[in-house]
This record gives structure tokens, C-alpha cells and sequence, in this order.
């Protein structure tokens, strides 16, 4: 779903995404923008920072409370604030206006693409980690991470009681086509945390001071 408000660029991404075989549809009425964007449950959403109701940063908070549909911030708003903010609020990534549209494409791709490669199901202690939903369930409570926060999160999982270096959680990320700078990677540890204390595990990711992280 493109969320855009002009009517050029909007039917331009249109047209981009069915020559490369995805089906698109517009939201031309922002007017409760959110609940028509949840009625559709798109796969994935484009989306705009300045839009007439509504703040694209604000919308894109109110989504992610809601649901994990990925999400990439397609913006002419290209400073670092911005950038900071989306990826806080749970942006899965983040381009900007005038966008080449090789590069938008092999972004949307590359979210497809991890989705479907990312292991199905983690047990930790007694938390079970949904990994292609970005969920994780304990008893009858339920957290849901970005993708980003998943990758960080697996990655971890992976490396258990092992220190990991954030060189290897940005190296990680890049590899999964995810180009977040060090502030974003501190800002998704540092909601990740949150969202593990949540739910009792606030204490799980320890961080060992001028060298990395550790989940025990």
C-alpha cells in the first residue's frame, strides 16, 4: 500500500511496483488513515512523513501498536532526526525523495525476502519467539518486534552466552539489506529491552561496556 498525498509520486510508485510484478493499491483519503490501512492488511507499506490528518511518524506509530506489517519511510524529509525518529517508532527502513527506484525495489525485495528466511520458531527459557511474525509469546502475553528488532534479537539467539560485538549486529543487519547507522542500532536495542522487560526478561540482554552485548 502506498500512503503518499501526491497524487504524481503516489500513481509513479504505483505504476513501479506492478511493472515489477506487485500488486499496489493508493490511500487517496487520509482521513483515519490508520484504520483504512489496517482494514487492507497490506504485506507492506509506503510511506509518507508530511500527510494532510496526520504525521507519517505518528501514523507509523499507531500501526506498529497494532500490527508488524513492515513498513519503509519513503520521504523528502532526509534529515538524521527524522531518520532516528522513524526507526524508533519501528520504520523498517527508511528512503528518500527523489528515490532511485532500483534501490526502492531491492529494499522492498530484500524485506520480503528476509521474511521468508528467517527460522519459524525459538524457544528461550519460556518465551517461544515467533520469528517470521515477530512475536514473541509468554503464557497469555504477546510482544511484537520490528524487523529489525527480530534480526537483532535472532541474532543473539544465535550466539548465546556469547559476547556479539555491535560491529556483528550491524554487520548482521546489512547483510540483511538493513543500512541502519549506530544511533538506529542503539535505539533498536534499546526498544527491544523494553519490550523484553515487558514481559519479564528486562535483564536478558546484557551490555559489556566497550564491547558488546550478551544474552544470558
Amino acid at each position: 500500500m502506498i500512503v503518499e498525498d501526491d497524487k504524481r509520486i503516489r500513481e509513479e510508485l504505483k505504476e513501479l511496483l506492478n511493472n515489477a510484478g506487485y500488486e499496489s493499491d493508493v490511500l487517496d483519503d487520509f482521513l483515519n488513515a490508520e484504520q483504512k490501512i489496517l482494514d487492507y492488511n497490506p504485506d507492506l507499506i509506503l510511506l509518507d512523513i508530511n500527510l494532510p490528518y496526520i504525521n507519517g511518524e505518528t501514523l507509523l506509530q499507531k500501526i506498529r501498536q497494532k500490527k508488524d506489517i513492515p513498513i519503509i519511510m519513503v520521504t523528502s524529509r532526509a534529515t538524521e532526526i527524522d531518520e532516528v525518529l522513524s526507526m524508533s517508532y519501528g520504520a523498517d527502513d527508511f528512503i528518500t525523495k527523489p528515490y532511485n527506484p532500483t534501490i526502492l525495489l531491492l529494499r522492498i525485495g530484500a524485506i520480503f525476502k528476509r521474511m521468508e528466511h528467517l527460522g519459524d520458531t525459538i524457544l528461550y527459557k519460556d518465551l517461544t519467539i515467533y520469528c517470521q511474525k515477530g512475536i514473541i509469546k509468554k503464557e497469555d502475553m504477546e510482544v511484537i518486534l520490528t524487523k529489525n528488532e527480530m534480526i537483532i534479537l535472532n541474532y543473539l539467539l544465535n550466539n548465546q552466552n556469547r559476547i556479539v560485538s555491535r560491529d556483528e549486529l550491524m554487520t548482521d543487519l546489512w547483510n540483511n539489506n538493513e543500512y541502519i547507522n549506530d544511533n538506529a542500532l542503539t535505539v533498536n536495542i534499546s526498544r527491544l529491552r523494553n519490550k523484553l522487560k515487558s514481559i519479564g526478561y528486562g535483564e536478558a540482554i546484557e551490555t559489556r561496556k566497550g564491547i558488546g552485548y550478551i544474552l544470558t
